[in-house]
């Protein structure tokens, strides 16, 4: 497994326990429909958020969540439409970023809420 690969899995483990001890639940790591993934979906009270997370062991490139396009977001909301589909989701929905910046001890974590529409 490469270094990328093993940092953004770690930046997913820091993000689920975070998501966690905020008193959510996690209710799918890596969900995938097609060529969509959506990297965490959550669920606290009647609320389901759908999570990019984005790691980055530097910031010298820019800030990990300037990193979702639109291309990637679209693959998102694709993936979001068939999981509430399918688990026939009747709540609020909401579309989040989660920032890992690894660079720093404890890791850096920036949860922004609603950042993908």
């Amino acid at each position: 497994m490469s270094d990328k690969i093993k940092t953004g899995k770690l930046g997913e483990k820091l993000a689920a326990d975070f998501l966690e001890a905020k008193g959510f639940e996690i209710v799918a790591k890596n969900y995938r429909f097609r060529k969509s993934e959506v990297d965490l979906i959550a669920k606290k009270d009647d609320w389901l958020l759908f999570i990019e997370v984005k790691t980055r062991s530097s910031v010298h490139y820019g800030q990990p969540e300037d990193f979702v396009y639109e291309p990637q977001a679209n693959r998102i909301f694709d993936a979001a439409d068939e999981f509430i589909f399918s688990t026939d989701w009747r709540g609020h929905v909401r579309f989040d970023i989660i920032s890992v910046k690894m660079n720093s001890n404890p890791p850096e974590i920036l949860h922004m809420e609603d950042a993908i529409n």
